[in-house]
């Protein structure tokens, strides 16, 4: 990872990037005849503009969640008094990676949407900028992503189950993420359903990198919810801790355009973040007060399962850094959820980070949510 990528465009025979709002960079290096494995300027819209994300879906035959783009907090709550209902609301625009204000209602008639919608107004006034109300459907919340090599997705397909909740039982705010599961499989209905539809898009715009779709499942059918054009974090570490080959080679390949299997393990991938105050929040005072610098200490040798996100080694201690307050990703593996489970505790038991908090049920809803995927056939 390096701090002026252009500085390197001339000596590396593949250029990554690992986050969205790159995409015209991505393709005019690709048309100058550069290897890149990263976005494109369409698959940023996918990510970055929810009514265009939506708009693809509908115009791919994909089916989607009835919803309404406002950009006045009056309209929306007149909205919902005229067509109650269980809703969601979701910022659009440069506030959409705020987790915090993304609110799931959970009211038949709306009444909890409608409270925090006059919140929003009061606190945030007109700054709130556009937003859709989006019907709530109940089911499985899943994700389904895939490596895309210019012309064609790869297999195996990548199952993901997010746990975005601060708490265990989805308890408390809405964070990036706080830990997930994972498994490869060969083939997937909702897959199928969703991100194969794309493929031909895809190719079109020469698409060479990893892209998910999250989606609620149930009894009637697959809903998405939205793209995301790029390495997911945690998702990419605990990718690579099921994938049998070196991670470089196999993101090389991927932008050279090569038709292979990926070699993936058997059985389940999991991980949890371990975060420091004040996450999900960012407070310098808060961080410097009861987090920065803070040891990180390892009771034993860990070699495998460990992933530093925003620690630093002085004089061969690990310390806390950055401001994300997010210290370290610990994963597990295992041919069962509940031995990957298993191995990732221990692990999580030989580290020690001062205030750290970690959501403890991560791959606790395996049980029900894969009965309930194999009811309605999507798995």
């Amino acid at each position: 990872k390096v701090t002026n990528w252009q500085q390197h465009i001339d000596w590396a025979d593949v250029i990554v990037f690992d986050y969205t709002g790159f995409g015209k960079e991505c393709d005019d290096l690709r048309a100058a005849g550069k290897l890149v494995l990263g976005g494109s300027q369409y698959t940023d819209l996918l990510e970055l503009d929810r009514n265009f994300g939506q708009a693809e879906l509908k115009k791919h035959k994909v089916k989607t969640l009835p919803f309404e783009e406002f950009i006045n907090f009056q309209d929306a709550i007149k909205y919902i008094e005229q067509k109650p209902g269980p809703y969601v609301i979701k910022p659009c625009g440069v506030i959409q990676d705020s987790k915090q204000l993304l609110f799931v209602g959970s009211d038949d008639e709306g009444l909890d949407v409608i409270r925090v919608l006059k919140a929003y107004e009061k606190s945030w006034g007109n700054k709130f900028g556009n937003f859709q109300l989006q019907r709530k459907v109940r089911g499985v919340e899943v994700s389904v992503s895939s490596y895309f090599n210019g012309t064609q997705f790869l297999k195996p397909i990548n199952v993901t189950f997010e746990h975005k909740k601060l708490f265990p039982n989805e308890l408390g705010v809405s964070t990036g993420e706080m830990g997930t599961s994972m498994f490869w499989s060969k083939e997937s209905p909702i897959f199928d359903e969703t991100l194969k539809k794309f493929e031909n898009t895809l190719a079109k715009n020469n698409f060479r990198g990893h892209i998910d779709i999250n989606c609620i499942v149930n009894g009637n059918g697959i809903y998405p919810l939205e793209f995301t054009s790029r390495f997911g974090y945690p998702q990419i570490y605990i990718q690579r801790d099921g994938i049998n080959e070196p991670i470089g080679e196999m993101l090389y390949k991927i932008a050279n355009g090569e038709d292979f299997v990926i070699n993936t393990k058997k059985g389940f991938q999991i991980g949890a973040y371990i975060v420091v105050p004040p996450f999900p929040f960012k407070d310098k005072k808060s961080f410097d007060l009861f987090s920065k610098d803070s040891v990180v200490i390892f009771k034993k040798e860990l070699k495998e399962g460990v992933h530093p996100i925003d620690i630093k080694k002085v004089n061969n201690e690990w310390l806390i850094t950055g401001n994300s307050g997010i210290a370290l990703l610990v994963t597990g593996t295992g041919v069962t959820m509940k031995e990957a489970q298993k191995t990732m505790q221990n692990r999580i038991g030989n580290i020690m980070v001062n205030n750290s908090y970690y959501r403890t049920d991560i791959g606790n809803r395996w049980t029900e949510d894969s009965d309930k995927l194999w009811a309605w056939e999507m798995m």
